[in-house]
Order: structure tokens, then C-alpha cells, then sequence
């Protein structure tokens, strides 16, 4: 894709526009101060991520042929050139925000973040007594000029490097015991500085005259493993771990106060470029503030309100007697994940539950959910799990799960060569009345009950026979049964889901053809797909409205005359992270709606596994409906999508709507 085409944003550059959305909330003070600060350690983490991943998949196009370069991206150093801009001007904004911003409202709650040079003589001596009695058993130098040793830089870890006669000197920031040292309170002041100062105050007595500088790199985080379809996948991906600790610097980060020589030098030891250099602040690795002390005892940040029990579930016994009742939608984090842990304990319990089917992508490190299978193996259930070991930075606790499982008795299937299970599905089979029945789960995100408290989720649970017997059939692909399942209602990738959806978009451009009422509205977190976006233009053209709510990358650009003048794009940025995706079509008056594990990107309609399910039930149809409208009309989080990606916020007006505030008071409502 053309960096500056009017038909396709460049997928990393939009990216980079969506954790400026972030750095955004971060400057917003209708947020509270604390969650102003977890919102820089949001933007720095995420940062992390896109040059562990995205930055090293760009540098490893450049290597290859010049004519497949060409069909797979346009001119990566250009490209490349581009995101460092970005990433250069987001960094200079993120240091506006914490200087201008962040640091005088602290002060105005009575904390002060100290540097150094502004200890005073009794933080001096606490400074000298914290190092002695926490740091210096951790702090060794990293590198011995003298003697060539090479110098290593771990990923993501803080450094501190300077020129100390001519020979670079650096060492690790030790942070077992955190990354903040609160002082003790003087008048009222609560006084907070950084590890990275404690030592510098110790550096001034053993290196004088020497400014040390703060230094992080990240590695290429991907597993290179050479043949996915030979030998054993698991033992490959176990064996390439060790892969990120080594791999190819992406990005060199260093305070821009830095001198050339400093900057060269460390350019030399690491074998990087100008291209891999990014200036930045004092401090790095700002996602450290995740643990930002707050010592005043003082409410800063949005408080906690317990997810709410769903209370159409809790008048029954029994969620089989529930879900046997009526389908059922449960919303998170607005309502308790519990219930979904407690479904499965219910099924390991039940005498009559025969199988569990489940689907894993990420998985918590303290997990109901892989608790209650193992009591279903213990119960004499017959548990089948698929568990994608290739769900990256994920991989290790998957197989560690995996193993466990295994031992317990569970029936467990790994990663299969290029492709990767996305889906987030559960059968169950029961007797009942002596026939096999089914019940089954189909989520938009993943069973983790720990993400489930911060990212809006929908799940559907059903005994329809015309859901589950198709779902029982991804069990059956997935345990290599069958090779193709022959679904009407699920839409499955990759098999059914792309053509399905551009049937749908096809439908919706012949009734606007015909004067029909006409509109697809989509909540998604990424669109990407070439192929799709050309329909949603090609639908536009023909008359249809198009409203899209996207979360993260937009490569769509609206707003351009016979092309997209009649899409509309927003993005909802708020507390909690908008994972789920709805796909809603007019159908001639009789609306389709969708909810399901794929967002349209090319990965998740031709080298996934997803699942995709209607809503049949007319009540939920129209609860998820509302649900979408909210963000639609959100004018207090939204931010308009423009041809530019310029981010500006929906205007407010008095008739503004908070959409997950909405959401939060309408699920407490219903369950009250």
C-alpha cells in the first residue's frame, strides 16, 4: 500500500495514529491524574510492542528479493522514515504532556517527582542508604572496553550509559523492588523520584564529572521458525523462545541530551543505524508507571465498580435451565466474567455432561477457567482443548497451561502449521433424556479472566440446535474429522467468513440500487483487508450508508468523493479497551446481525480460525443494537476518523453520550 494514497492509509502508520488516541486520554483531564499517568504507561507499552513486531517485520522485508518486496510493501526505508517522524513527534508530545502536565497536578496533590540534583541533605543520605540496602548487590557494569567484552542490552529493560574518560560505562537499572522510591514525607509533601536517580546520585561519587544517560533497546520479537509444517511445531516454538532474547535491535532509545560520541559509540556496539536511533526523554520505559505509588492516600484514579451479575442467570439453579430457557448475552466488563468460570465448574460437576470443547488464544496465569477442566477430567468428562501456542508474547504460559492439562488427563491439541486458532468457542455436550444435546459459547474475546475486567466483550451462550451443531463441527476441523464444515448460520474463517461478509455488502449495494433502505454499520478493532474496504467503496458509490466504530488501524480512508463520501468513522477511546466486533447489515428490512472473533483483516479471514455467530434472538439483537448506537453517538470518547487520521474529538454538545458510562449504568440497571 502507497504511503500517501487517497484509496489505502498504510496500516503501521495508522496504527501509530490509534496510540495517539491514547496519548491523547493521557492529556484529557476530564481523566483522573492517576489514570492520566496509566494511559502514558499505555502509549509507551504499546510503542514497545509495535517496534518488537511491526518495525522488525519491515526490516526483515527489506531482505528479501526485489520483486517480492514490491507485491508486499512500498518502500520499507521510506516507510520506515515515516514511522520514526511519527514515533519522534508523539514522543515530543508525550514529554510535553508529562512536563506541562502531569508533573505540576502531581505537585498540586502534594507529590513531588525529584531528579538527583534536587535531593536534599536527608534524601541524600536516604538516597546512599536505599542503594546499599537494595541496589548494590544488583548493579554490575555491562560492559569492559579494556577488554572488547561485548556489550548486551536486554529488551526492554532500562539502562544507563555515559562516557567516562573515553571508555563507555553501562549499567542495568535494577527494579526488583520497583522502579519508584518514595521518600518519607516532609510538611505534608510526599517526595517520589526514580531508581535510575538513586543511582546517578551514587555515580557522581565513583564516576565524577560524568552525566549518565538513560538507554533501552527493543529486539525483533518474532520466533523464526523455519519449517512450521515439519517435525514437531510445539518443540520448535519452545525451542525458538530464546529467539527475543537475542534478536535483531529494532530500536536503539536514547535521551536526546546524549552526545555524539556517547551516540556513536553505542551505534557501534550494538550494530544499529541512524534509522534504529530514537531520541527521546530523561527516563524510558514509562509502562513502570502502571505502578506509579500514590502516597497521599487520596481517590485519583476512576473507582472500582465490581462487574455486575447478570440477574436473568442468578434466578436460575442451574445455567444449563437458563441457557435451555433462552439464548444469553452477557457484556464485560460491565457484567461478571464469573459466570462464564461457573458454567464450566457447573459442567465438570454435572453427572450428565459427557464432553468439553474449548477453544484457548490467552489465557490467565491463575485461571478458573483451566481449573474447572481439570475437575471435568477428574469427573470423568472427556475435555478436549485447542491451544495456540503461537499467540504472541502469550506463547510460554500456553504451553505451560498446556502441559498441565495434559497431565490431568485433558485431550490437548496444539498449533497447527500456518494458521493460527483465533476463535473463542466452547461445546458442551450433555444427556438428556437420553439424547446428546449441545450447549455453546461464542465470545469475541478470549477466556482470561483477568482482560475481561478491562476490555468489552460480548459472549452469546445457546442451545439452539442450529448454532451448535455447526459449532460442534469447528471441533471437528479442529480435531482433523472433518476437513471443511458445511455451516449455514456460523461464518467460520477461513472458510465461509469472507465470502459470507461480501455477500452481505453485494446485498446491501443491490437494495440501494433499487431505492431499498440500505447501511452496514461495523464495530471492529482493525480495518485492513483490501478486498473488503474496496466493497464498503464500492458500496458507498452505489448509495449505501456506512457507519463504522474502529477501534485501533483504519486503513479506509474516508470522506473522499465517489469513493467514500457516505462513511462515517469513529474511534471509542475510554477505561476499558473496546475488543468486541459486531457486524450489523439493513438486509431489506430484516437486519442481520453478527457477533463473533475476527475483525476484517486479511489474517483473520484467510489464515485464522474464527467463529462467527448471528444473533437469532430478536431481544439481544436489539440490546446489542443500542450497544453500537451509543458508540455511534458518543461525544464525549469518540474521535472523528478522517482522511488524515488527524484524531480530533466528536464535538460535545448538551445531548452528549459517554458510551461505556451508558453502558456501565444500563448493565447495573438491568442486574440491580
Amino acid at each position: 500500500m502507497s504511503l500517501t494514497s487517497t484509496k489505502f492509509y498504510n496500516r503501521d502508520l495508522s496504527w501509530l495514529r490509534f496510540n495517539h488516541r491514547v496519548l491523547q486520554e493521557a492529556a484529557d483531564t476530564r481523566n483522573p491524574l492517576y489514570e492520566r499517568i496509566k494511559f502514558l504507561a499505555i502509549f509507551s507499552s504499546n510503542l514497545d510492542e509495535f517496534f518488537k513486531v511491526r518495525v522488525s517485520a519491515i526490516r526483515q522485508i527489506k531482505t528479501l528479493e526485489k520483486n517480492l518486496r514490491k507485491k508486499l510493501i512500498t518502500k520499507p526505508n521510506k516507510l520506515l522514515r515515516k514511522i520514526k517522524k511519527e514515533v519522534h513527534s508523539q514522543q515530543e508530545e508525550f514529554g510535553r504532556i508529562f512536563r506541562e502536565n502531569i508533573i505540576p497536578e502531581l505537585e498540586k496533590e502534594g507529590v513531588l517527582l525529584l531528579n538527583y540534583t534536587q535531593f536534599s541533605e536527608s534524601q541524600q543520605q536516604f538516597a546512599k542508604t536505599y542503594f546499599e540496602e537494595n541496589l548494590a548487590s544488583n548493579l554490575t557494569l555491562q560492559i569492559n572496553t579494556e577488554n572488547r567484552e561485548e556489550l548486551f542490552i536486554e529488551n526492554e529493560k532500562s539502562y544507563l550509559a555515559a562516557l567516562h574518560n573515553g571508555e563507555l560505562v553501562v549499567f542495568k537499572v535494577p527494579v526488583d523492588a520497583g522502579r519508584f522510591v518514595v521518600f518519607p514525607a516532609e510538611n505534608d509533601l510526599h517526595y517520589i523520584t526514580f531508581v535510575d536517580d538513586i543511582l546517578k546520585h551514587h555515580f557522581t561519587e565513583i564516576y565524577p564529572d560524568t552525566t549518565f544517560h538513560s538507554l533501552k533497546v527493543s529486539r525483533d520479537a518474532e520466533l523464526y521458525i523455519e519449517n512450521e509444517y515439519s517435525g514437531n511445531l510445539l518443540e520448535k516454538i519452545k525451542n525458538s523462545l530464546s529467539n527475543r532474547i537475542t534478536g535483531q535491535v529494532t530500536r536503539m532509545l536514547i535521551d536526546k541530551a546524549a552526545s555524539d560520541d556517547l551516540l556513536d559509540e553505542l551505534k557501534d556496539e550494538l550494530n544499529v543505524n541512524d534509522t534504529d536511533v530514537v531520541l527521546g526523554g530523561m527516563y524510558h520505559n514509562f509502562k513502570d508507571f502502571f505502578g506509579f505509588p500514590n502516597p497521599t492516600g487520596k481517590e485519583l484514579t476512576l473507582p472500582e465498580i465490581a462487574p455486575a451479575r447478570n440477574k436473568a442467570l442468578l434466578a436460575y439453579d442451574s445455567m444449563f435451565e437458563a441457557i435451555t430457557d433462552k439464548d444469553r448475552l452477557l457484556y464485560f466488563p460491565y457484567e461478571s466474567y464469573e459466570h462464564v468460570s461457573e458454567l464450566l465448574e457447573e459442567a465438570a460437576a454435572d453427572d450428565q455432561v459427557t464432553k468439553v470443547k474449548i477453544t484457548l488464544y490467552r489465557i490467565a496465569k491463575e485461571s478458573r477457567v483451566t481449573n474447572a477442566l481439570i475437575e471435568a477430567t477428574k469427573n470423568g468428562k472427556e475435555v478436549t482443548v485447542f491451544m495456540e501456542t503461537k499467540a504472541r508474547f502469550d506463547e510460554q504460559n500456553n504451553i505451560k497451561w498446556g502441559k498441565i492439562l495434559e497431565e490431568n488427563g485433558a485431550k490437548v491439541i496444539y498449533s497447527y502449521p500456518g494458521i493460527k486458532v483465533h476463535s473463542k468457542v466452547l461445546c458442551i455436550e450433555r444427556l438428556e433424556n437420553n439424547q446428546s444435546v449441545h450447549y455453546g459459547y461464542i465470545g469475541t474475546g478470549n477466556f482470561n479472566e483477568k482482560t475481561a475486567t478491562v476490555y468489552t466483550d460480548f459472549c452469546l451462550m445457546t442451545k439452539r440446535e442450529k448454532i451448535t451443531s455447526e459449532l460442534a463441527q469447528v471441533f471437528q476441523v479442529l480435531e482433523r474429522e472433518i476437513i471443511i464444515p458445511k455451516t449455514k448460520k456460523l461464518l467460520i474463517s477461513p472458510f465461509t467468513t469472507r465470502s459470507t461478509f461480501l455477500a452481505l455488502v453485494d446485498e446491501e449495494i443491490k437494495n440501494a440500487k433499487a431505492g431499498k433502505e440500505a447501511y452496514i454499520t461495523l464495530k471492529l478493532n482493525s480495518l485492513q483487508d483490501k478486498r473488503m474496504i474496496e466493497a464498503l467503496y464500492e458500496a458507498n458509490n452505489a448509495g449505501v450508508q456506512i457507519d463504522l466504530v474502529i477501534r485501533g488501524i483504519c486503513c479506509l480512508v474516508p470522506g473522499i468523493e465517489g469513493q467514500s463520501e457516505h462513511i462515517r468513522v469513529k474511534s471509542v477511546l475510554g477505561q476499558f479497551l473496546e475488543h468486541a466486533r459486531v457486524y450489523i447489515f439493513a438486509n431489506g428490512g430484516n437486519e442481520k446481525l453478527f457477533i463473533g472473533s475476527a475483525d476484517w483483516m486479511t489474517r483473520n479471514l484467510d489464515h485464522r480460525i474464527e467463529v462467527i455467530t448471528p444473533i437469532l434472538d430478536k431481544d439481544m439483537h436489539q440490546q446489542l443494537r443500542t450497544f453500537v448506537e451509543w458508540q455511534l453517538n458518543d461525544s464525549v470518547k469518540a474521535r472523528i476518523i478522517d482522511a488524515k487520521q488527524k484524531n480530533k474529538y466528536v464535538p460535545t454538545d448538551e445531548k452528549s453520550i459517554h458510551s461505556q458510562e451508558k453502558a456501565r449504568a444500563q448493565m447495573a440497571e438491568m442486574n440491580w
